[in-house]
C-alpha cells in the first residue's frame, strides 16, 4: 500500500539547519547563526485547505515553505476573498507584519499539504543588529516584495483582463524569455484561485481561455495548457 501524502508529511523528519543554509535568505549565514535560528523553529504542517492562520492574528514571527503552496487573500463579508499571493517552495511570507507588530492583514491556507517552518522574531531581530549582510537581504526580499505589489496595481489599471491572462500564462513558461514554439504548462493551482490572483471572476477568466483556444492559441485540459506558439502569443494583439 502506498503512503499517502498526508502520512508522509508527519513522518519525515526535517534536517532543519540544512533547509535553512539553502534558502535565498539565510546562505550566508555561519553555521553558529544557523543555530541560533534553529532554536527557535517550529515546523507546521499543514493539509490541503488548513488555516495557518486569520486575518487579525498576531505574528510572533515568519514563515518559510519547504513544499507545498500557501495562499495569501483577503477575506470579504460576501464569502469571496482576494488572493494576494501564492507562496511556493523557499519563499517566506509575515517579514513585514513581523517588524510592524500589527495584526496580520490576511489569511494563510494551504493549498495542498505543506510544510513549513515557523521562524521566531527574537533571533531574526539579533542576527540583523550583528550582520549587515543578513540586514541588506531582509532588505533586499521587503523591497522585491513591494516591487511585486507596485506591479499589480500597474497590471490592474493599465491591462486588459485578456492581457493580464496572457501575461500570467506566459510567466508559467520555463525560461519564458527564450520559449520558442509549443509549450505544454500546468497551472499551479486552480483556476478559481488563479482568477482571483489576477483580479478576474472565474466565469472572465473561462471567457478568456475560450477565446484564446478559438483564436488557435492555446488548448485547455483541466489544468494542463498547450501554448501552441509562444511568440504568437506573445505578441497576439489584445
Amino acid at each position: 500500500m502506498h503512503e499517502t501524502m498526508h502520512e508522509t508529511m508527519h513522518e519525515t523528519k526535517l534536517d532543519i539547519p540544512q533547509i535553512l543554509s539553502r534558502l535565498p535568505l539565510f546562505q550566508e549565514l555561519a553555521p553558529e547563526q544557523i543555530a541560533a535560528l534553529e532554536t527557535a523553529c517550529r515546523e507546521r504542517r499543514l493539509a490541503k485547505g488548513e488555516m495557518l492562520f486569520q486575518k487579525g492574528d498576531l505574528a510572533k514571527g515568519f514563515f518559510v515553505v519547504v513544499f507545498g503552496q500557501i495562499k495569501l487573500a483577503f477575506p470579504s463579508a460576501q464569502g469571496n476573498e482576494k488572493v494576494v499571493q501564492i507562496v511556493g517552495p523557499r519563499q517566506s511570507f509575515g517579514e513585514a507584519i513581523m517588524f510592524l507588530d500589527l495584526p496580520c492583514p490576511v489569511f494563510a491556507e494551504g493549498l495542498v499539504d505543506s510544510l513549513l517552518l515557523h521562524i521566531g522574531s527574537a533571533p531574526v531581530f539579533d542576527l540583523l543588529g550583528k550582520d549587515p549582510l543578513f540586514a541588506r537581504r531582509m532588505l533586499a526580499g521587503l523591497s522585491m516584495r513591494l516591487h511585486s505589489l507596485v506591479q499589480d496595481v500597474e497590471t490592474y489599471s493599465l491591462r486588459s483582463s485578456a492581457q493580464r491572462v496572457v501575461g500570467y500564462l506566459l510567466q508559467q513558461c520555463p525560461q519564458e524569455g527564450d520559449c520558442v514554439g509549443s509549450v505544454d504548462i500546468s497551472l499551479p493551482t486552480s483556476k478559481q484561485v488563479i482568477a482571483s490572483r489576477l483580479n478576474l471572476t472565474p466565469e472572465t477568466l473561462s471567457r478568456i481561455f475560450h477565446d484564446l483556444t478559438a483564436n488557435g492559441l492555446i488548448g485547455v485540459s483541466g489544468k494542463q495548457i498547450t501554448i501552441n506558439d509562444v511568440k504568437r502569443l506573445r505578441e497576439f494583439d489584445l
